[in-house]
């Protein structure tokens, strides 16, 4: 997973970096069987880009992570902010294990365009958390969107509410690292398992995001709309199979695949139908499908 742990933060001082870390190497792949996975419907024609930066972007003690919105979030209603639940401040959740409403009081450093700091933010409660089928915790915050933005001038990212598409241009956004990583979505992983934990269609990147520790919540943004469309969260490092940092295929026939040095996301439209009114984690709505407790 990708968390700004000693051995990441190793890595770039014995390779010599001052701001970003060097490129990864070539990817290699391994295959149980030759097989090509699933294509999904193929990106639409290019469209003008959206811009992508900072803004709305956070920075937590030890993983990236964005100040989002659902379609029908009110200006009035709580904040609510997107990272991964493998960054969550109690340690990892266990495969199975649901976390909803919890007490936290967690800040978050909410970054501007530029990516400087412009406000603390806090949390009030993990809202949702979870590393089954998917690996992403939701906060809600003290402020407001309305609040946020008259104070600090930040508006939230959008999630999207549709499934995203092969062949999409697409930026991870790091607030932890205040780096911008450009790719495009390669495919779809049809469950990616990780030590003990699995996840479901997961994005896989083009080997321009070689995204590394910190990166872990960043979101992933569409560049021709400008929306979320899936929360980073891992990669494998060494091409070790379905291990602690090393991520593994598998495909519907329980093939399996490891492609050393590509990184993964999860997808979040399914968290959009789980947004009720007043920005409420409800997992009982029609057509949430996430894990519950």
């Amino acid at each position: 997973m990708n968390k700004p742990l000693a051995g990441a933060l190793l890595a770039l001082l014995l390779a010599g970096a001052t701001a970003a870390p060097a490129a990864a190497s070539t990817p290699q792949e391994t295959v149980a069987q030759a097989t090509t996975p699933t294509a999904r419907t193929q990106a639409p024609a290019a469209q003008a880009a959206a811009a992508v930066d900072f803004a709305g972007t956070v920075a937590l003690s030890n993983c990236s992570g964005s100040l989002v919105r659902a379609p029908g979030s009110l200006p009035s209603d709580p904040a609510l902010v997107l990272s991964n639940g493998h960054c969550l401040e109690t340690g990892f959740p266990a495969a199975g294990e649901v976390i909803k409403d919890q007490r936290s009081s967690r800040s978050f450093s909410l970054l501007n365009s530029a990516g400087t700091k412009v406000a603390t933010l806090r949390a009030s409660k993990i809202a949702y958390a979870t590393m089954t089928d998917t690996d992403m915790s939701v906060y809600q915050v003290t402020k407001t969107y309305a609040q946020i933005q008259s104070q600090y001038g930040i508006s939230p990212l959008t999630l999207n509410d549709a499934h995203p598409v092969q062949g999409t241009s697409i930026k991870v956004v790091s607030g932890y690292w205040k780096r911008i990583y450009s790719c495009d979505i390669d495919g779809f992983a049809y469950r990616l398992k990780e030590g003990s934990w699995t996840w479901k269609d997961s994005v896989r990147y083009t080997s321009s995001c070689n995204t590394i520790g910190g990166t872990s919540g960043s979101p992933v943004i569409d560049t021709a709309t400008g929306k979320v469309v899936a929360v980073n969260n891992t990669g494998n490092e060494s091409g070790e199979s379905c291990t602690v940092n090393n991520p593994c295929e598998v495909d519907q026939n329980g093939t399996v695949t490891v492609r050393q040095g590509i990184n993964y996301a999860q997808q979040t439209y399914t968290l959009v139908p789980c947004i009720g009114p007043g920005n409420v984690i409800d997992l009982n709505r029609a057509g949430c499908l996430l894990p519950k407790p």
